[in-house]
């Protein structure tokens, strides 16, 4: 029973905590008002804080409160863990007057399976010439309302009036919205599926940012871990990855965006969300060569009766934070931006939902390897002693996938069209 409880009570962390990031980063953001350059100013800086406290926490956890667990009592560290749950909470509620709240308008699934049933109606219609004369919802609304595009012209079908969408019209109003949308419904569809190849190559760039808890540390245990006087455990240097990441975020907006302005006019210098997550992905490859650098040496050393200083894997945690930097604060600016105003929280969830997806698909990569490798004589690339493994070979497999995967992205990071609000 107590192990149930155990257990019961970590599903829940993980259920409390998905709820949590992919709500609270869309309303944080709606405190800002775009119209105003300091808030959006402002609404740019919250997403690299934001991103800077999901990754603190855990590291605080991680020395604070194990500490304390292995040290001094198990039940004094989740009490305070729970005593912090408690005062974030009673921080939120007693600031619950000052926020700004907009109130839910109905399930945006919804919406999409209307688009997709209202096209599929009409699929011997063709869209008009003139996007003018598609349906789209009256000024009186007061609705945002999306610019049309000529991508995935078939959902367009869904907002072309037929015979009987005109004579279902009631009071001037058309009827059914299974049967005739608005180009703004069938417009954020289309922003959903812009965004999927997206998406998909995020997931490659987490199975590269999933090594730094894997492999990195498999790593790191077959090396000298002294460094000066003291002795640094291999999973320490997630620590310093933390730093690394607080690094890249000043060096980003006080010395990488004012070099960039003085050759740039435009935005200030500043790249644009897609160029950033592109620069993400390149480092990221930069550090899986990195690591299979390190690893060739550290066998060679190995070879000759050496151990090599841990130190040495600091370049590639250095450039792994570069990556995550680069890749996650962006992506989360990026989906939040464009998704659809009653998608945010959806959108945001998919963005950190990479991280999980790129974790499994790690794990199958190893098997896979794992595989192909291992014979009755050879324990593989990935051996439970590296000094008989090639994990080198593995290292250089994910930096040539993180470099396809950046071409990948690339050729849709040029043609994707932003999103364009009307109104």
């Amino acid at each position: 029973s107590a192990k149930t409880l155990a257990f019961v009570g970590l599903y829940l962390v993980a259920i409390g905590s998905g709820g949590v990031r992919s709500s609270l980063l869309p309303f944080g953001a709606e405190q800002f008002d775009d119209a105003v350059v300091a808030d959006r100013e402002g609404k740019a800086a919250f997403f690299s804080l934001f991103y800077l406290c999901v990754d603190f926490g855990p590291i605080v956890s991680g020395l604070l409160i194990v500490y304390i667990q292995q040290n001094v009592s198990w039940a004094l560290g989740f009490g305070i863990a729970t005593a912090c749950i408690a005062a974030a909470y009673a921080a939120f509620l007693l600031a619950t007057p000052m926020y700004k709240r907009t109130m839910p308008t109905g399930s945006p699934l919804k919406s999409l399976c209307q688009v997709v049933v209202a096209a599929c109606r009409k699929v011997s219609l063709c869209p008009p010439s003139d996007a003018g004369l598609l349906h789209e919802a009256s000024d009186k609304d007061d609705e945002p309302r999306i610019a049309h595009t000529a991508e995935f012209s078939f959902f367009d079908k869904a907002a072309v009036y037929s015979e009987l969408d005109l004579a279902d019209r009631i009071d001037g109003e058309p009827g059914s919205s299974w049967k005739l949308c608005t180009v703004t419904q069938v417009e954020e569809l289309k922003i959903l599926l812009r965004l999927l190849p997206v998406w998909t190559t995020s997931i490659i760039v987490s199975v590269a940012y999933s090594q730094m808890n894997t492999t990195f540390i498999q790593q790191g245990s077959a090396m000298d871990i002294n460094v000066l006087s003291l002795s640094i455990p291999a999973a320490s240097l997630l620590s310093f990855e933390v730093l690394c990441v607080l690094t890249w975020v000043l060096l980003y907006g006080w010395v990488i965006v004012p070099a960039l302005s003085r050759f740039s006019i435009s935005s200030g210098g500043e790249p644009s969300q897609l160029q950033r997550m592109g620069a993400g992905r390149v480092l990221m490859a930069i550090s899986m060569a990195i690591a299979a650098v390190v690893e060739t040496s550290r066998l060679a050393s190995a070879a000759r009766g050496e151990q090599m200083s841990i130190a040495w894997q600091l370049p590639q945690y250095f450039f792994l934070a570069g990556g995550e930097v680069f890749c996650y604060i962006a992506q989360l600016e990026f989906f939040y931006n464009e998704a659809p105003d009653t998608m945010k929280s959806m959108c945001t969830s998919l963005a950190l939902l990479t991280i999980a997806l790129g974790s499994y698909l790690s794990s199958f990569i190893y098997a896979v390897i794992e595989l192909l490798t291992a014979t009755a004589d050879s324990p593989g690339w990935i051996a439970d002693d590296l000094n008989q493994g090639h994990l080198d070979y593995f290292f250089w497999i994910m930096a040539a996938i993180s470099m396809i995967n950046f071409f990948v992205y690339s050729a849709f990071a040029r043609n994707y069209k932003l999103k364009t609000v009307l109104s």
